[in-house]
C-alpha cells in the first residue's frame, strides 16, 4: 500500500548521518552488457509519460550528454513551486516525488498538495499553475503525488481547447482534467472537469476523524481513450478496509467503463474458490498504488497489486489471497483478467508489489520476447512473457517457514525466480552481521540479534520480536527499475534495511502503546483480528542500522543471462562523506549514451553512473533531497536532465525545487 514506508522510514533515515565506516559491495557475475550502437547525436526527444513511455522503461534514446562530457553539466534553469512548508496540513508527512512529463515544449508536474504546474521546458519560466483546491485540513495517509498523465483527443482539431489534456489526481480523492495549453478545467469531463473517485470503493467518510485513508497517488495509465487508475489505501487499520478496485474511465467524459477488484467478491469468479466466503466479502485493499503500465498494441493493462488487509495477519483471509500481491494483465477493453502471476502468497510482511511493471523486448534464447519485468520489495526481479504470463526465467515454489501463531495459516511455499539472483540480503540476520560505530554499539546490536528471532525471508510474524530482512520498505520500492533495450540491462535501486516487528495480543495493545520502551515504534490496530502489530527499523541506540552497510545499492542486471553485472553502494553518509550506501527512495533513468541518472539517496545529490562499470562519472549537490525519479528530454537540440528536489519528509533536506541540467551552450 502506498503509505507503507512513508511514516516510519522518514523518522529513521535522518539518523543515519552518524555512520562513520565504509564498506564495499563486490560485483556479481558478468553478463553481456556490451555497449549499444551509438544513436544519432542531438535529436529532439521527449518524456511523455511518468515512466518515460507507457511501459515504464525509463529509457531515453538521447546521446548528447555522454560519459565523455557529463562532467560539464551545469544548472540550465531552476524553478521553485512556492510550497516549501505549505500544502497539506501535516507537511512532515508529504514529499515532492514528481517526475515531470513533456508535451509541446512544456513540462507538467504536481506539487505535494496536488496543485498542477506547467513550465517552459527550455527556460523553466512558469506558463500556468492550477490550484486544485485540495482539502489541506485533512491528514492524509500519504501526502505525495508522483505526477500527471497526458491524452490528446484524436477527434479534437489542433488548437482547440482541451484537445491535449493533463490528468492529475488530487489527495482528497478527485481526478482533474485540464487543458494542457491553459490549465483550465475541461468542463466536459466528469463534474465540470473533476471526477469523484471516492464512489464505489466502500469508502465511508468519518467527518470527525480528520483523516483520509483512500487516495490516488499515481497518475492514470492511458490506453484506447481510457484512463485507468488504482488507489492508495492506508494500511494496517483493519480487515474491512476500502476496496482496491482498478477502474477505467472514458478520457473525454469521465464515464466509468469497467472495474476490476483484485479480491473476488462473486462466486462466479474463478478465483473465488481460493477464498473463504467471509474473507472474500470482508477483506479490503489489495490495491494497486504503484503506476500501471499499458501495451497499446496488445490492448493490455499491467497492474501491480498490493497486500490484502491487514498486512501482518491473515487469519481472516485464509488461502493464497489471489489476486493480491501479483502482477496481472487486464484486457483494456473490458477489464477482464487475461493472466495473473502472484509473487507473494498469503502476504504477512507488507511485501506488496510496489513499483511499475516494466514492459520490454527481451532477448532470450536468441529471440526477441515481449516481456514484463517486475521488481519487488523482496529484492527479486520476476521476468514474464507479456502475452501469456509464463516465466521467461523459471519460477520455483520453495518451502518456507510456517510456524505461525495458532490463528494463522501461512503458505507452505513461496515463488522464487531461478534468475536473476536476489538484489538484497534475504538470509537470517546473525550475530556476525552486527555493526556499529564503536565496540559498545556493535556489542549491543549483537546482543539484540541473539535475543530476537531471525530465520530468513518469509518467517511468519510472531508475538516474539523478530528481525525481517528485507524490511517492508524493500528491496525495490516505488522508484522501480530502468531498462536499456540495446544493452539488455536492468538498473535497480534497492535497500538493505532490516526491520523489527511483533504481533501484539489485542488485550496488550494499550499497555504497550503507553510503555516507554516502545515510544519510537509504529503501532497498527489491525481491527477485526486477534492482534495488533508494532514495528520499527532495526537501529542501534545511536540511531544507526544494526547491520553492516551498504544499506542502499545500485545494480546493473544482465537480462540476457539473468546475472548481476555490477552492484555498488549508493549514497554517502551526510556528515562524514563516506560511500556507505544509504537507504533511498526514487528510481533511475538510462540514456542511450550509456549513462544512468539517479537521485534517491539521502545525501542530497544527483549522480550519473557509467552503465557498463557502475562508476560515478558526475554528481551535483542539490539544494534539497532528490527523492524523485529524474527525466530527460531535448529541445532545440539541447538535452536537459530534470529532477524534483523536495526532500523526503523528515529524512532529507526539504525544498520546492525543480532543477534542469544541461551542457554549456
Amino acid at each position: 500500500m502506498r503509505n507503507g514506508p512513508s511514516i516510519m522510514i522518514a523518522g529513521l533515515l535522518g539518523t543515519l548521518a552518524l555512520a562513520a565506516c565504509s564498506s564495499k559491495v563486490s560485483s556479481g557475475a558478468r553478463g553481456a552488457g556490451e555497449p549499444a550502437p551509438a544513436a544519432p547525436a542531438a535529436m529532439d526527444a521527449g518524456w511523455p509519460a511518468y515512466g518515460g513511455d507507457p511501459g515504464g522503461m525509463r529509457y531515453s534514446p538521447l546521446t548528447q550528454i555522454s560519459p565523455a562530457n557529463v562532467r560539464r553539466l551545469q544548472v540550465a534553469w531552476l524553478f521553485r513551486t512556492g510550497e516549501l512548508g505549505k500544502g497539506v496540513d501535516d507537511w512532515n508527512r508529504s514529499a515532492f516525488e514528481a517526475t515531470p512529463i513533456l508535451y509541446d515544449g512544456t513540462l507538467y508536474f504536481t506539487t505535494p498538495s496536488t496543485n498542477v504546474v506547467a513550465v517552459d521546458a527550455a527556460s523553466g519560466a512558469l506558463r500556468w499553475r492550477h490550484d486544485s483546491h485540495n482539502d489541506n485540513d485533512l491528514h492524509y495517509s500519504d501526502g505525495v503525488s508522483p505526477g500527471v498523465s497526458l491524452w490528446i483527443d484524436p477527434s479534437g482539431a489542433p488548437g482547440t481547447a482541451c484537445r491535449a489534456r493533463i490528468y492529475a489526481p488530487t489527495l482528497d480523492g478527485r481526478l482533474l482534467a485540464l487543458d494542457a495549453a491553459t490549465g483550465k478545467l475541461c468542463e466536459d469531463f466528469g463534474d465540470r472537469g473533476s471526477l469523484d473517485l471516492l464512489q464505489g470503493v466502500r469508502y465511508h467518510e468519518k467527518p470527525d476523524s480528520g483523516w483520509r485513508d483512500y487516495l490516488v497517488t499515481s497518475p492514470p495509465a492511458i490506453v484506447d481513450g481510457k484512463l485507468i487508475l488504482g488507489s492508495s489505501v492506508g494500511d494496517n487499520r483493519a480487515v474491512n478496509l476500502e476496496l482496491g478496485t482498478v477502474r477505467a474511465f472514458d478520457a473525454r467524459t469521465g464515464r466509468l467503463l469497467w472495474s476490476w477488484d483484485p479480491i473476488p467478491r462473486d462466486p462466479s469468479n474463478p478465483a473465488y474458490s481460493q477464498w473463504s466466503a467471509q474473507g472474500a466479502q470482508v477483506t479490503g485493499a489489495a490495491n494497486a498504488w504503484a503506476p500501471l503500465s499499458v501495451d497499446s498494441t496488445r490492448h493490455l493493462v499491467f497492474v501491480p497489486t498490493g497486500s490484502a488487509s491487514p498486512d501482518f495477519f491473515g487469519g481472516e483471509r485464509p488461502g493464497d489471497d489471489r489476486w493480491a500481491d501479483s502482477v496481472v494483465a487486464l484486457d483494456a477493453d473490458t477489464g477482464k483478467l487475461v493472466w495473473g502471476r502472484q509473487l507473494v502468497h498469503h502476504n504477512l510482511w507488507d511485501y506488496d508489489v510496489a513499483s511499475q511493471p516494466t514492459l520490454v523486448e527481451l532477448t532470450h534464447d536468441g529471440r526477441q520476447v515481449p516481456a514484463v519485468i517486475q521488481a519487488t520489495k523482496t529484492g527479486f526481479l520476476y521476468t514474464l512473457n507479456r502475452e501469456t504470463g509464463a516465466p521467461i526465467f523459471p519460477i520455483v515454489e520453495k518451502p518456507v517457514l510456517h510456524d505461525a501463531v495458532s490463528e494463522e495459516t501461512p503458505s507452505l511455499t513461496q515463488p522464487y525466480p531461478v534468475a536473476p539472483p536476489a538484489l538484497v540480503r534475504q538470509g537470517p540476520v546473525t550475530a556476525a552481521d552486527a555493526w556499529g560505530v564503536a565496540w559498545l554499539d556493535t556489542r549491543a546490536c549483537r546482543k539484540r540479534i541473539e535475543a530476537d528471532r531471525s530465520e530468513g525471508i518469509f518467517q511468519p510474524p510472531s508475538t516474539k520480536e523478530s528481525i525481517y530482512s528485507p524490511g517492508f520498505a524493500g528491496g525495490s520500492n516505488w522508484g522501480g527499475i530502468a531498462f536499456d533495450p540495446g544493452r539488455q540491462l536492468v538498473i535497480a535501486n534497492t535497500m538493505n534495511l532490516p526491520w523489527l516487528m511483533a504481533l501484539v495480543p489485542r488485550k496488550e495493545m494499550a499497555a504497550q502503546m503507553r510503555d516507554p520502551q516502545y515510544r519510537d515504534w509504529e503501532f497498527g490496530r489491525m481491527a477485526g483480528t486477534p492482534y495488533a502489530m508494532r514495528r520499527r527499523a532495526f537501529l542501534s541506540g545511536l540511531g544507526i542500522p544494526c547491520v553492516k552497510p551498504p544499506w542502499g545499492t545500485l545494480a546493473a542486471v544482465d537480462m540476457v543471462h539473468g546475472t548481476i553485472k555490477w552492484q555498488v553502494p549508493l549514497g554517502e553518509s551526510p556528515l562524514v562523506h563516506l560511500n556507505l550506501g544509504m537507504p533511498g527512495l526514487g528510481g533511475p533513468i538510462i540514456t542511450a549514451s550509456g549513462l544512468v541518472f539517479i537521485g534517491a539517496s539521502l545525501d542530497d545529490r544527483l549522480r550519473a553512473f557509467d552503465i557498463n562499470t557502475g562508476k560515478v562519472l558526475w554528481q551535483a549537490k542539490l539544494p534539497a533531497g532528490g527523492q524523485a525519479t529524474p527525466m530527460t528530454y531535448s529541445i532545440g537540440r539541447r538535452q536537459y536532465v530534470v529532477i524534483a528536489a523536495g526532500g523526503y519528509k523528515d529524512a532529507s533536506t526539504r525544498g520546492d525545487y525543480v532543477i534542469a541540467y544541461a551542457l554549456p551552450e
